[in-house]
């Protein structure tokens, strides 16, 4: 199992980067994760980010882009509720990379 490494501790983490588990997450391995990516986060990020986590905790899975985009619409109102936005925002995948910076599983249905 490949370690990932964060403020001197070894993590496990998939072969994709995500965290084995998701209690271990601490909001600063955001950023960290990130800029693997050559992404800054910012608030619109984090808005996202803390609402996955949310998420996760009341359901226990992290959901796939079409039922984020319609949760997000619940949310956050039809401004933000598009993949164009999400796109911009999570380039390689809104689901599928907000879900790694948040420390959760991938999505089910991601590729």
């Amino acid at each position: 199992m490949p370690k990932w490494s964060y403020k001197g501790k070894e993590y496990e983490i998939d072969e994709e980067g995500y965290l084995q588990d998701w209690q271990e997450w601490e909001e600063g391995m955001a950023p960290e994760l990130a800029g693997q990516d050559e992404i800054t986060l910012d608030e619109k990020h984090w808005e996202i980010i803390k609402w996955l986590r949310e998420y996760f905790i009341k359901f226990q899975i992290a959901p796939p882009i079409k039922m984020l985009v319609k949760e997000m619409g619940k949310r956050f109102g039809p401004e933000k509720a598009n993949t164009k936005y999400l796109y911009e925002l999570f380039p390689g995948g809104p689901a599928k990379q907000a879900c790694r910076y948040a420390g959760l599983p991938k999505p089910t249905g991601c590729v």
